[in-house]
């Protein structure tokens, strides 16, 4: 499922007075506010859903694929999520 089929089952569940753009708008505000959470607080945790957090990478060696030279890799930080129960036992 892509961004503009979510919107269109977001539509269609707030039903047919909901516009596509209040739709999109409500998508939008949801990623918008996952984002700032996870930037300010390292950690949204949507119960029955998962939890999105910040993890940190360590340096590390790797190698350039056009010229096979090994290269190094800086440290750095990443989002991850972990799915919740509810989440995984739909799977």
């Amino acid at each position: 499922m892509n961004k503009a089929e979510l919107v269109q089952e977001v539509q269609k569940t707030l039903g047919s007075d909901t516009s596509k753009a209040a739709a999109e708008r409500a998508v939008d505000s949801v990623l918008e506010g996952i984002k700032k959470g996870v930037k300010k607080d390292k950690s949204v945790q949507l119960v029955g859903f998962g939890t999105f957090g910040v993890a940190k990478r360590a340096a590390r060696k790797g190698i350039n694929p056009r010229t096979k030279e090994q290269i190094s890799i800086k440290a750095s930080k990443t989002v991850k999520f972990k799915p919740g129960a509810a989440l995984k036992a739909m799977a």
